[in-house]
């Protein structure tokens, strides 16, 4: 949800503009330290040493070893993220949480200015909101002083030391078994309603899609290095089929699933939104529309929530407030629907994209890079990703799949307050792994086109601004490769017009998305130098490292678009919208407005597909008034720079991007 990319702003809650009031909302959540992440040098630790802990933990609580394993791999893949918390104050491998002692102020998070509708057809005055009261934190926000009174370890040697957590992990299933009435077993399979029980969720869907993701773990087995270097390895145990009706012992409620629309493999219930009127000629906090009868869903925005759960779920159900599909709670994975699918949403400052997307909101906060998502996170919205995209075609893609900071602005003026949420610590390449469609080389050297896909956590490029304005972020994996004007790393950062239309330099501010690009993202190659690599950029030559050692983008081929021959540049939109003859009586034309970047004759960027200019006319709480108007000119979208853009098809010719390169 954050925005301006220059100056770091108090936390506004969410994305409409906000008062003082709701500013002080989404600051109510968690203090999250920003501890360095331990070294990443795995000469510099006893490799054995995580692993070891696991197998004296199981011996010493009588837990499978399997089951430990597993359990702490959907936690946290095994990283103990040097001590710091997760979003909801989780700690170690295990995760366990102790969200009370984290409970303060948050650190400062900028934040957008763009109105989150992204149309100026009905202009909204920002309300108050109130401020939710504190209430008693649920069992799962508290495990850790549980496993504290459990192994007698002190709470600060759970929260620090990996083989304490572990341990503490391990006592926490062995007295689950033990409440569900079941003997200790050396069968993993005996051991699913205990792990059910691990998640701290208090409904049975969720608890099961947490159990079958931890034993389908269990099943294929994994191996890992950790962010901490140490290498963990769970064996497969294909035949595993664990004892399920042990999740009938547990005690836990039927989860409300009417009206989701969810995978069957997820946890998810149906919080709605509300839809009323609540003023003159205001509404809130969506617009009812027929997709994808009336026009197709084209994008899936990935957010993150700049909140606690709580927070987020009193937040969408504010009709005064803004609006948006799905949100998913950061230490399980379970989801809460809000909005139909048919129904658009406004969340991503843009109404061309909000009309034709699906919005993800993900508990968690940008600028916090030891503010970890969880595995069962990352898992649960994979699944609703791949459910939602085969469900209405939606091609699993970065110019597709987008992230709050892939979302353009409509116009020129709109650049600077747009959001650059999830931001650099969101692991796309992970993310996509888990989609099914891993960032891999599709071509050879000379396909013209590259994918950035750096290794999360061995690329660890410095950023400012986590905690203060110009003070060094923790050191931390990353998904963002920083752009420059010539191949030496002391050259200038490329500049970004839009963001700084009077010129000034980008910055390595968390926010600053004017010099970087994003995993899984396509350009076209402008050149090589030694180890460096050129890509057309915002209609410049930008230079990124790319040494064939420790490569940053691997090579692709694809179509790519360039001027038609006789055009020295051709303008750049925000949005595709329809010609003014399209639009029928009583529908306001609405002007094609063009950025302030030019697509110049020579270069190229990667197409994202082929569109029809379209709008769609949502005034008013009636919806007799609605109109989707489709016009006669085409668009295709772009990889333009950090974020998406639109060029009109009659400007631009396509061609293969080998061919592209050669010519």
């Amino acid at each position: 949800m954050r925005g301006s990319p220059t100056v770091p702003r108090p936390v506004a809650g969410h994305r409409r503009a906000r008062s003082t009031a709701a500013v002080t909302v989404a600051s109510a959540a968690l203090l999250l330290p920003l501890l360095g992440a331990a070294p990443h040098d795995a000469a510099a630790r006893d490799s054995a040493g995580l692993q070891d802990a696991f197998a004296a933990a199981a011996a010493r609580y009588d837990v499978p070893q399997s089951v430990l394993l597993g359990v702490s791999y959907l936690q946290s893949r095994w990283d103990a993220h040097g001590g710091a918390p997760s979003v909801t104050g989780g700690y170690g491998p295990m995760h366990l949480t102790d969200a009370r002692r984290a409970l303060a102020e948050a650190p400062p998070h900028s934040e957008g200015a763009e109105d989150p509708r992204g149309d100026v057809a009905r202009p909204m005055t920002p309300p108050a909101a109130d401020i939710p009261e504190d209430s008693e934190l649920p069992a799962r926000l508290r495990t850790l002083p549980k496993a504290a009174e459990l192994t007698g370890l002190p709470a600060e040697e759970l929260r620090t030391d990996a083989a304490a957590n572990v341990a503490g992990g391990a006592a926490l299933l062995a007295a689950a078994q033990r409440d569900l009435g079941a003997p200790a077993s050396d069968d993993p399979a005996d051991w699913y309603g205990a792990v059910a029980r691990f998640s701290g969720a208090d409904d049975r869907a969720t608890a099961a899609a947490y159990a079958n993701d931890v034993f389908e773990v269990i099943r294929t087995g994994q191996r890992r290095t950790t962010d901490a270097g140490q290498r963990v390895t769970l064996t497969a145990e294909p035949g595993l089929r664990p004892d399920t009706d042990r999740l009938t012992r547990a005690g836990l409620r039927a989860t409300d699933t009417d009206g989701t629309e969810c995978p069957r493999t997820v946890s998810c219930e149906w919080i709605p939104a509300p839809y009323e009127e609540f003023g003159e000629g205001d509404y809130g906090n969506h617009d009812l529309a027929d997709r994808p009868a009336s026009q197709r869903i084209e994008y899936i925005v990935v957010h993150d929530t700049e909140a606690t759960w709580d927070t987020t779920l009193k937040l969408v159900q504010d009709p005064t407030y803004v609006s948006w599909h799905y949100s998913l709670r950061s230490t399980d994975g379970h989801i809460a629907q809000h909005l139909k699918a048919k129904d658009v949403g406004w969340h991503a400052g843009n109404w061309y994209v909000n009309a034709k997307s699906i919005g993800l909101e993900h508990e968690g906060f940008l600028a916090s890079p030891d503010a970890w998502y969880t595995e069962a996170m990352y898992r649960t919205s994979a699944r609703l990703v791949k459910y939602l995209a085969a469900k209405y075609r939606v091609p699993l893609d970065r110019q597709h799949i987008l992230g709050h900071d892939n979302v353009p602005g409509v116009t020129a003026a709109n650049i600077p307050g747009m959001h650059t949420d999830p931001g650099p610590y969101w692991d796309w390449r992970h993310y996509f792994t888990l989609l099914g469609k891993p960032f891999t080389p599709t071509a050879g050297p000379k396909g013209g086109l590259v994918t950035i896909a750096p290794v999360f956590s061995e690329h660890r490029p410095e950023y400012t601004g986590c905690a203060s304005a110009g003070e060094p972020c923790p050191v931390h994996g990353s998904s963002a490769v920083r752009l420059h004007t010539a191949p030496d790393e002391n050259s200038p950062l490329i500049k970004d017009i839009g963001l700084r239309p009077g010129g000034g330099d980008s910055t390595v501010d968390v926010n600053d998305i004017g010099s970087r690009v994003s995993t899984g993202q396509q350009y076209a190659v402008a050149g090589r130098a030694g180890d460096w690599t050129a890509i057309w950029y915002l209609g410049q030559k930008a230079w990124f490292r790319n040494p064939a050692g420790q490569p940053t983008a691997v090579h692709a081929a694809g179509p790519v678009v360039t001027p038609r021959k006789g055009l020295a540049e051709v303008p750049v939109y925000g949005r595709a919208y329809p010609e003014a003859a399209a639009y029928p009586e009583g529908v306001p034309v609405q002007a094609v407005s063009p950025l302030p970047y030019k697509l110049l004759a020579g270069q190229r960027y990667a197409a994202g597909g082929k569109v029809p200019g379209e709008y769609f006319y949502a005034p008013s709480f009636d919806t007799s008034v609605h109109r989707v108007v489709v016009g006669e000119d085409q668009y295709y979208e772009i990889q333009f720079g950090h974020r998406v853009a639109y060029v009109r098809a009659a400007d631009v010719r396509v061609l293969p991007s080998a061919v592209a390169t050669s010519s």
